[in-house]
């Protein structure tokens, strides 16, 4: 008898997925960082855009469906935030 998949193991499943995709971005990020020819560093830089853009579909699919919930930033933080890094420019 086969087991029906539930919404709680989907979500498991793809909360997992999402935690190895950042993990394998992070393994990518130190690759390019410390790439020692032109090439390995485009094939790390690609290989980083491409987790990146498959953690971003797994984001959107997860948020869909309320697996992912955010809350949104207050105005006043945001502009406090924005100001400090604009006085560190100049």
């Amino acid at each position: 008898m086969e087991k029906e998949v539930t919404s709680m193991d989907d979500k498991n499943v793809m909360e997992n997925i999402l935690l190895l995709e950042k993990g394998v971005c992070d393994l990518y990020v130190h690759g390019v960082i410390e790439s020692s020819t032109s090439n390995v560093h485009q094939t790390f830089s690609y290989a980083l855009s491409d987790s990146l853009a498959m953690q971003d579909t797994l984001y959107d699919k997860m948020a869909a469906k309320g697996w992912y919930p955010t809350d949104r930033a207050e105005m006043t933080k945001v502009q406090a935030v924005k100001k400090k890094f604009q006085s560190m420019q100049g």
